[in-house]
């Protein structure tokens, strides 16, 4: 049986305005530029590029440490790059890891782990490292934090993935990451009583739901537990219910939910995307129902979890 390859899917994001601003011919070659770039960094630790994907990279690594070492330089290096740039020739990396066996068939891989990169660089979103806990598993620098999404379920799997972002940025905080060799399940407290409290608000709409109340409804209906009087609010547009010791968000939506952290470095507040998809609901922050964060007419629902949530999720691994 061959032995596990770590797999790296790494993509830009931002190319359609690059096309419009410099024409295809400059625009190709500045992607180009970025792609050789992408493999040059793999290589140097120790990767393979197995083929380039028009503005996305596809390598593969010995083991898990090596690969997460250099998607970590790709995003620090390219952030510090981009940031000299125009607005509207910027191109997030968007990137995807995963481990398990693969096949080489004619200078091409396939396999489970190759699908599951692919995908987890799709749903990351701009400036973000997605990871399966299998990479997590393989990592032995400290110096890597990581936070767990929690179960999310990953087309065409049958079983929602534990799936952790890796967080690159120095300056992030360190209260909701976890390090290498935290990844055991905590149990349940005594009698299965799970404490802790969400609180929602939009407008002047407020309202608080106790983990033993949920699951809960955010949608346009009057049927709804939380409601939204938006037209760009689907009738029942997401759900929020008591997972494993943390609340779980899962969009229902026909357009979508995004949702961002609350942010305590200088970066931007990671933002993650959700189309029929769900994630783990870590300390505050606010969700974008029906339309992304840009979109500054958005309907934005702003969540809080109580500390006594925070703390039991970190026990139980989930952040």
């Amino acid at each position: 049986m061959d032995a596990p390859t770590t797999v790296v899917f790494a993509d830009l994001t931002g190319s359609t305005g690059v096309f419009e601003t410099l024409g295809n011919a400059k625009a190709t070659q500045a992607i180009t530029r970025l792609t050789h770039w992408i493999g040059q960094v793999c290589e140097a630790h120790s990767g393979r590029v197995v083929k380039m994907l028009g503005d996305g990279v596809l390598a593969v690594f010995p083991e898990g440490g090596r690969a997460v070492a250099a998607v970590i330089e790709m995003q620090r290096v390219h952030q510090k790059r981009i940031k000299a740039w125009p607005a509207n020739l910027h191109m997030h990396l968007q990137v995807g890891v995963a481990c398990g066996e693969i096949v080489e068939v004619n200078g091409d891989c396939y396999g489970d782990a190759v699908n599951v990169a692919s995908r987890l660089s799709d749903m990351s979103g701009a400036g973000q490292i997605w990871a399966t806990d299998t990479v997590i598993q393989q990592l032995l620098s400290k110096d890597v934090r990581f936070r767990s999404l929690g179960p999310i379920n990953l087309k065409g799997k049958t079983e929602a993935r534990v799936i952790y972002r890796i967080e690159w940025q120095s300056e992030v905080a360190t209260d909701f990451l976890t390090i290498a060799g935290g990844l055991e399940q905590a149990a349940a407290p005594p009698g299965g009583t799970l404490p802790g409290q969400i609180d929602l608000s939009w407008l002047d709409v407020n309202a608080s739901f106790n983990a033993s109340t949920l699951p809960i409804h955010i949608g346009r209906v009057a049927e709804a537990d939380f409601v939204i009087n938006d037209p760009r609010v689907s009738r029942l547009h997401a759900k929020i219910e008591w997972r494993q010791g943390a609340f779980v968000l899962a969009d229902i939506s026909s357009y979508g939910t995004w949702v961002r952290f609350t942010s305590n470095g200088t970066d931007a507040p990671t933002e993650l995307p959700l189309r029929r998809q769900e994630c783990v609901l870590l300390g505050a922050g606010e969700m974008a129902l029906g339309a992304p964060f840009s979109d500054f007419t958005v309907p934005t629902v702003a969540f809080h979890l109580s500390a006594g949530v925070v703390a039991l999720a970190h026990r139980a691994g989930l952040t």
